[in-house]
């Protein structure tokens, strides 16, 4: 082989030189450098966000913590809901370590404290019912719903049994086994809810569970604080809310007691059974006098204000929604037409009552509602109704006979002898003769009374022709009959 024939050949690798690889591995290192440089600065970037929101959640949680103290004390009612509420929203706005329900109440209604309870349990702040003197009822119920329960020494907890007023009012009865199971296994599940004794809670409401050496069978169990502490119930005992701080290591805390403001005290006193079964009768006996009286005035002003009264404290406790404002309207509307466009009284009008009665009912009953609190709701509106027309009546009897009365009301009359004589001597000598409706009257019609055709008008009353008739009054040109009745 000659070797000067020999030469060599750039080495090659799919046309790439060895020059051309270096200059692509020096474009490759350099890209990389500028990668890894990129990926430097958003590490650093990340870092300084983590860091800064690190520092904004330190900053933003209170240096000194926040304890919210309600107090429930007084007849546990609907109007009570509300500021419950409102306490543990804005103790949970202001990332509160801690809220106390100061607790000193003999009970109330159940669907208030079912409310109450509900609200309670569905907060995710740390709850302490602190049972000031006692806490009964309705009062065990809500103390039960909290994180922990603390009580002064001396203080009560239990005697939780259903009881219904008396028609009169005046006094209690007992309920039926239904509504006392349902309370006792809203006790049981607040209980366990908590991590408490349920059989416990149980036996709060229902004298048929024994619990040996604390609850005989047939009593209602009521615990005193040191029972409370040695069944699991109570968690401390404490003389007061700045002891209790102690025990809770919150002695520094800031409190916090946000009072019952203007709007929830006009709530509870519109919700009271009292004032509420007031103002219905004021809106109905409003109502009815305007209906009975031409045009629009006072008396349907002070129904419809009372009224809408009824219906806004109601809204504010989530009793009164759409359907029941649909209700009202609608029986309303079915009156307005029994007595505008019907004549007489029939199916509208009772549709009319029975509508409105219904959405007054729902107006007054809340969600935890037992068979027996229905019922009293009922009775209520019903005895509200009745009021109103009774006073209603006696107002249209005895007004114008009443000193005051006859400003409203003219009662004097204007006959013959004092030289007014206005009706058609024909038309006066028809006073209490018999005849018979000759058309259908609706109220105005035409009669027939000894023999001649006569333009009459009913009382108010829908007469069917042929129906026998009497005329009882003559009003200047009016013919006024009455149908009579075999």
């Amino acid at each position: 082989m000659d070797i000067k024939k020999l030469t060599v050949k750039p080495l090659t690798f799919k046309s790439l030189t060895i020059d051309s690889l270096t200059c692509q591995f020096d474009r490759l290192s350099s890209s990389l450098n500028l990668t890894f440089r990129h990926v430097g600065f958003f590490c650093m970037l990340f870092c300084l966000s983590l860091g800064a929101s690190i520092s904004h959640a330190q900053l933003s949680q209170p240096s000194t913590p926040i304890v919210f103290v309600a107090k429930i004390d007084g007849t546990i009612d609907l109007g009570l809901a509300p500021y419950v509420e409102r306490v543990l929203k804005e103790a949970q706005a202001a990332q509160a370590s801690a809220v106390i329900l100061q607790i000193n109440t003999f009970g109330g209604r159940v669907d208030a404290a079912v409310v109450i309870r509900d609200a309670i349990l569905k907060s995710p702040l740390k709850t302490i019912a602190f049972v000031d003197s006692r806490a009964i009822s309705a009062g065990a119920l809500i103390s039960l719903a909290a994180t922990q329960i603390a009580m002064t020494p001396g203080a009560t907890i239990g005697a939780a049994t259903p009881v219904q007023m008396s028609s009169a009012g005046q006094s209690t009865q007992p309920v039926s086994e239904k509504t006392v199971s349902y309370i006792r296994k809203e006790f049981a599940a607040t209980a366990q809810a908590r991590g408490k004794p349920s059989i416990i809670a149980e036996a709060m409401v229902d004298t048929d569970v024994e619990i040996k050496g604390l609850s005989e069978k047939g009593k209602l169990l009521t615990l005193t604080t040191q029972e409370a502490l040695q069944v699991g119930i109570a968690n401390y005992e404490a003389p007061s809310i700045n002891a209790l701080l102690g025990l809770l290591n919150l002695t520094n805390a800031q409190i916090q007691q946000p009072s019952v403001n203007w709007a929830e005290e006009i709530v509870r006193f519109l919700t009271n059974p009292i004032v509420s079964s007031l103002l219905v009768s004021l809106a109905m006996l409003g109502i009815i006098l305007e209906i009975r009286t031409p045009g629009f005035g006072i008396p349907g002003a002070v129904g419809l204000s009372c009224l809408g009264l009824f219906l806004y404290g109601h809204s504010i406790v989530d009793l009164v929604g759409l359907e029941e404002i649909l209700l009202v309207l609608t029986g309303v509307i079915l009156l307005v037409i029994e007595l505008f466009v019907i004549p007489g009284f029939g199916l509208f009008g009772l549709l009319g009552i029975a509508t409105l009665g219904a959405a007054l009912v729902m107006s007054v009953v809340g969600s935890g509602a037992t068979v027996e609190t229905i019922l009293f709701a009922v009775a209520q509106m019903g005895f509200s109704l009745a009021l109103a027309i009774l006073v209603s009546f006696l107002f249209f009897k005895f007004l114008p006979r009443m000193p005051f009365g006859r400003a409203f009301v003219l009662d004097t009359q204007l006959g013959g002898q004092s030289g007014f004589l206005t009706e058609p001597s024909n038309d006066h000598i028809l006073l209490n003769k018999i005849g018979v409706a000759h058309s259908v009257l609706r109220p105005a019609g035409i009669a027939e009374i000894e023999g001649h055709r006569v333009d009459v008008i009913s009382e108010g009353d829908f007469i069917e022709a042929g129906a026998p008739i009497k005329v009882v009054r003559v009003d200047g040109n009016r013919v006024v009959v009455d149908i009579i009745h075999s």
